[in-house]
């Protein structure tokens, strides 16, 4: 496995946990009201980038590394103000961003070195 490849399925591996992570919180193990919350739609922003991630798309792995900072926000921001399982959470939520973040800005700047080899 190269490390090009690495970055990419860190990438796909890690947003969609993320995805899953956010279904899972605000549904079913910490919602915000019982019976889940609104704050669910979130994982159907995650689903925007997922399929240029998917298909190696340089474009979508440049956007989505700023992206994703929204993300990481929110999981400091409830990772300080919430409690308990919540609080757990939010610090999974931190975890995942940052190996996205990591995964995707070393795709790219590999990817640039492959193409950059390629052209010579």
């Amino acid at each position: 496995m190269t490390l090009r490849s690495l970055f990419h399925y860190g990438a796909i591996a890690s947003l969609v946990a993320l995805i899953l992570l956010s279904l899972a919180w605000e549904l079913v193990l910490a919602p915000l009201r019982p019976g889940g919350s609104f704050l669910a739609l979130k994982a159907v922003v995650l689903l925007l980038p997922l399929m240029g991630i998917l298909k190696g798309r340089v474009y979508t792995y440049q956007w989505s590394s700023m992206f994703i900072l929204a993300f990481f926000a929110e999981g400091v921001m409830r990772g300080w103000s919430d409690s308990g399982l919540s609080q757990r959470l939010a610090w999974a939520e931190i975890v995942l961003t940052t190996l996205f973040f990591a995964c995707v800005v070393l795709w790219v700047r590999n990817e640039r070195i492959v193409r950059a080899r390629a052209a010579r």
